[in-house]
C-alpha cells in the first residue's frame, strides 16, 4: 500500500473501467472499417470483374499508406494530445471508408491511365491506400497512450484487453457484415457490398466525436481520478523509469530508429501481421469455399464468429499468464508457433468444415496472443520521444506484413487456383518470427536481470 493509502489495484481497476471500454469500442469500429472488404469481396469482385490478385493487392495496399504515415502520426499525437489526434484519425478514416461504396464512379481523371490500370481497379487501390493513411497512428497511438496510464507489470493485460477488439470486431462484425449484405442487397438499386461500406462507416464517425469529448490526454487530465489516485499512477511510472537500465532506456528519436533491437522486433511484428491479415482478409472466402452457398453471406458470417470467439478468450488468458509470470519471450514465440501449426493444419484439412474452423481458431488465437503479448516488450525499453517513434516504427514496419499476407494469397490463388502453398509460406514466416523472438527478447531480459 503506497503512502497515499490508496490501493494501486483499486486505481488501475478504475482506470480500466473508464478507459478500456471506450478504447475497445474505438478499435472495434476501426477494425470493421479495415477488414469489411473481406466480406465485400464476396460480391464486389464479381460485380466489378476483378481477379483474386487484384483483390489481394488492394486489400494489402492499405498497409503501405499505414507505413508511410505511421511515425509522423504518432509523433504528432505526443505533441497535440491523444484526444485531438485520435478523434481526427477516426473521423477521416470513416469518411474514406464510406467512399468505397462509390469506388466505380469516383472520377480519378488521368491517374488510372498513368498507372496503366482500369479505372475501378485504380479507385480500389487508391481508396485502400488513403484509408491506410487516414488510420495510420491509431493502433500505435493507443499502445503509446496506455503507457501513460499503466506501469510495465500491468501492460500485457491492458494490451490484451484492448486487442480483444480484433476478436470482438470479427465476432460481431462477421455476422453483421453478412446480414447487411443479405438484407440490403438491392435496396435503392444498390448491391449489398455498397451498403456495407456506408453503414459500417457511421459508427467510426460517431466515435470520433465521442473521443473528442470524452478521452483525457493522460492521468493529469482525468477529472475522474482524485489527486491521490493520480499520484499512485505517476509514482508507479516514475519507478518504472528509474528501474530501466540505462543501456535499454532509449529516449531519443534517433536512438529508437537505429536500435538493432527495434528492427528485430519490427520483423517479429511483421511476421505476425503477415499471418493475421493473410487469414483475416481471406477468411470469408475460405469459409465460403467449404461448400457454403454463394449468396449465404450471413451463414459465412456466423461461421466466421467461431475462430474469433475462441481467439478472444485465448488471448485474454495468454496476456494474464504472461503478466503473472513476468515472462514475454516464450509467450510471444510460443503463440507464433501455435499460429504456424494452425496454418499447417488448415492446409492439410482442405474442404473439411469442422477441422478447417478448428485450424482457423488455432491461427487466430495464436496470432492475437502473440501480438497482444508482444507490445509489452518494446514499451519496457523505449522512453520519451523514442517511445512515440519506436512504437510507431515497429508497428509501421510490422504492418507491412498486412500487405504481403493478403497479396501473397491472392497471387498464389490466381496462379494456381488454390491457396494451399501460400498457407505453407505463411507458416514458415510465423516460425521465423518465433525464432527471432527467442534471440531478440532473450537479450532484453538478460540485460534487465544483470542491471537489477
Amino acid at each position: 500500500m503506497p503512502a497515499s493509502g490508496v490501493s494501486p489495484d483499486v486505481v488501475y481497476a478504475k482506470i480500466g473501467r473508464r478507459l478500456l471500454p471506450l478504447l475497445l469500442l474505438c478499435y472495434i469500429v476501426a477494425f470493421l472499417d479495415r477488414v469489411n472488404v473481406g466480406f465485400a469481396k464476396l460480391q464486389m469482385t464479381t460485380e466489378l470483374g476483378w481477379s483474386d490478385a487484384v483483390y489481394g493487392f488492394g486489400a494489402g495496399i492499405f498497409f503501405v499508406g499505414y507505413f508511410l504515415f505511421e511515425v509522423p502520426s504518432n509523433v504528432l499525437l505526443e505533441r497535440v494530445g491523444a484526444r485531438r489526434w485520435i478523434a481526427r484519425i477516426m473521423i477521416t478514416w470513416a469518411l474514406v471508408s464510406g467512399a468505397f461504396a462509390f469506388v466505380d464512379v469516383i472520377p480519378w481523371g488521368p491517374l488510372p491511365a498513368w498507372f496503366g490500370l482500369e479505372s475501378t481497379v485504380f479507385g480500389f487501390y487508391a481508396l485502400r491506400l488513403l484509408l491506410g493513411m487516414a488510420e495510420a497512428g491509431f493502433f500505435p497511438g493507443i499502445v503509446l497512450y496506455l503507457t501513460y496510464w499503466y506501469p510495465v507489470p500491468r501492460r500485457a493485460r491492458s494490451y490484451a484487453r484492448f486487442m480483444t477488439a480484433v476478436a470482438i470486431a470479427n465476432v460481431v462484425g462477421a455476422p453483421l457484415s453478412g446480414w447487411i449484405m443479405e438484407a440490403f442487397d438491392g435496396q435503392g438499386g444498390w448491391a449489398g457490398w455498397r451498403w456495407l461500406f456506408v453503414l459500417e462507416s457511421v459508427p467510426s464517425l460517431l466515435m470520433g466525436f465521442v473521443v473528442w469529448f470524452r478521452l483525457p490526454d493522460g492521468p493529469a487530465h482525468a477529472r475522474w481520478l482524485t489527486e491521490s489516485e493520480t499520484a499512485v499512477v505517476q509514482h508507479d511510472l516514475a519507478t518504472d523509469a528509474a528501474k530501466a537500465p540505462r543501456e535499454r532506456a532509449e529516449t531519443s528519436l534517433r536512438a529508437a530508429l537505429t536500435s538493432s533491437v527495434v528492427w528485430r522486433l519490427a520483423f517479429v511484428y511483421f511476421t505476425s501481421a503477415v499471418a493475421l491479415y493473410g487469414v483475416n482478409f481471406w477468411m470469408p472466402t475460405i469459409i465460403q469455399e467449404l461448400g457454403i452457398p454463394s449468396r449465404a453471406y450471413l451463414t459465412v458470417g456466423l461461421l466466421s464468429m467461431v475462430p474469433w470467439g475462441v481467439a478472444g478468450v485465448g488471448m485474454l488468458w495468454w496476456g494474464a499468464h504472461s503478466d503473472r509470470h513476468g515472462e514475454r519471450r516464450w509467450h510471444v514465440a510460443g503463440a507464433l508457433l501455435c499460429t504456424a501449426a494452425g496454418l499447417l493444419l488448415l492446409m492439410l484439412v482442405e474442404g473439411q468444415i469442422a477441422m478447417s474452423l478448428l485450424a482457423l481458431a488455432v491461427v487466430a488465437t495464436g496470432v492475437l496472443s502473440a501480438m497482444s503479448t508482444f507490445w509489452s516488450v518494446p514499451t519496457e525499453f523505449l522512453r520519451g520521444s523514442a517511445a512515440a517513434a519506436g512504437i510507431a516504427w515497429i508497428n509501421s514496419i510490422g504492418n507491412l506484413g498486412g500487405h504481403f499476407g493478403p497479396d501473397l494469397i491472392g497471387r498464389v490463388r490466381t496462379a494456381t487456383g488454390s491457396g494451399q502453398s501460400a498457407l505453407l509460406m505463411l507458416a514458415g514466416v510465423a516460425t521465423a518470427g518465433a525464432l527471432v523472438t527467442l534471440f531478440t527478447v532473450k537479450s532484453v531480459v538478460v540485460t534487465e536481470k544483470v542491471a537489477d
